[in-house]
């Protein structure tokens, strides 16, 4: 949840303080930054405005640059799964990193050795 601190002098909303420890772990997660906003009870606007102020960049993004950690986190598990003897993983591994298919291809001729010409003429 994102915390609150008290305005300046000038008055106003209490500022709104994000863990980004949380959003970084919800990234991580692949949520969405509309679901990141509504775990974190702020709107997305502010926890746009958020990242601006706090890593001078957009939330689409802080969002892309940390979702990449579940991304390795996924990809090593899908591995070691694939490691352990899983035949349905390495077939999609396989497919999916080194291009395999079970597409069969069919080699082979044929000879013609004679044919007939026939036109509605000789119908």
């Amino acid at each position: 949840m994102a915390e609150t601190i008290p305005s300046g002098p000038k008055g106003g909303r209490p500022k709104i303080v994000v863990d980004w420890k949380e959003v970084e772990k919800l990234c991580g997660l692949h949520c969405t930054g509309e679901e990141i906003a509504s775990f974190m009870e702020i709107s997305y606007d502010t926890l746009n405005r958020r990242c601006h102020e706090d890593h001078d960049c957009g939330f689409a993004d802080y969002i892309k640059q940390k979702s990449s950690a579940g991304k390795i986190s996924l990809r090593r598990m899908q591995y070691a799964t694939a490691q352990a003897g899983n035949v349905s993983m390495q077939i999609w591994l396989g497919k999916n990193w080194l291009g395999q298919s079970d597409q069969a291809t069919i080699q082979g001729g044929m000879n013609i050795t004679a044919f007939r010409v026939v036109s509605e003429d000789d119908e």
